[in-house]
């Protein structure tokens, strides 16, 4: 897919934190494998809804413990799940990141990579609109123009699929304490067609993020018309 032409992109997750002393204690390093943490149904959440955390780690684990960022301590623990490679922990409410580790015959894992959790609709939606036009011209560029009467510090655009694809821009403040950011897409390509929201969060808050914009659908000219979003 032709490269997105924005300044900057979402900062990569910190370190995990260090482990609890009874699991330094137990745990050897290098003999077992660090678990992987991930969310379904994704680590962007709309407010009010529940997500569930998994944790993988190995068919030789006893037990799963789930931490966050500021935790020494299981804020939960789970038995694994069948083949016993798993498990999984459900939430309502949430902190900005989690992680996991597992316990097995020889000790504690080290603890998984942070998941971090993203909860939208704390504010009103933004707008997203395409200049010069959603249909698309090979080799041409578009631009993508998300912006609210809010003053928000940061913009986020996200294109649906398989793969979620996301990218972050500093916001432009215009008259009357709008902000606005422009995404400019380019050379086109059939890769760049496809459904786009956008979202805004302030600086000391890059947690909460807005409601969505409405969907955008970018498709070249003489293409099948994309199913509606909802």
């Amino acid at each position: 897919m032709a490269k997105l032409h924005v300044q900057e992109r979402i900062s990569d997750w910190v370190s995990p934190p260090g482990l609890s002393l009874d699991q330094r204690i137990h745990t050897q390093a290098g003999t077992l494998p660090k678990p992987t943490i991930w969310a379904e149904p994704g680590s962007v959440v709309p407010s009010g809804s529940s997500v569930t955390l998994w944790c993988r780690g190995t068919t030789k684990a006893q037990e799963y413990c789930l931490y966050t960022d500021d935790m020494r301590t299981c804020l939960d623990r789970q038995t694994p799940l069948e083949p016993g490679d798993s498990a999984k922990f459900l939430k309502r409410s949430y902190t900005e990141k989690y992680s996991c580790a597992y316990l097995s015959p020889t000790g504690w894992s080290e603890r998984s990579d942070p998941l971090e959790l993203v909860v939208t609709g704390s504010y009103s939606k933004p707008s997203l609109s395409a200049l010069p036009s959603p249909v698309l011209t090979s080799g041409g560029n578009v631009t993508l123009q998300c912006g609210s009467g809010q003053g928000f510090d940061r913009f986020i655009l996200t294109k649906e699929g398989e793969h979620r694809l996301s990218w972050s821009l500093n916001s432009k403040k215009i008259t009357s304490g709008k902000s606005q950011a422009l995404f400019v897409l380019g050379p086109l390509t059939l890769n760049h067609s496809g459904t786009f929201r956008c979202y805004g969060y302030y600086n000391g808050t890059p947690n909460e993020w807005s409601d969505p914009s409405d969907p955008l659908d970018l498709q070249f000219s003489g293409e099948e018309p994309l199913t509606p979003t909802f």
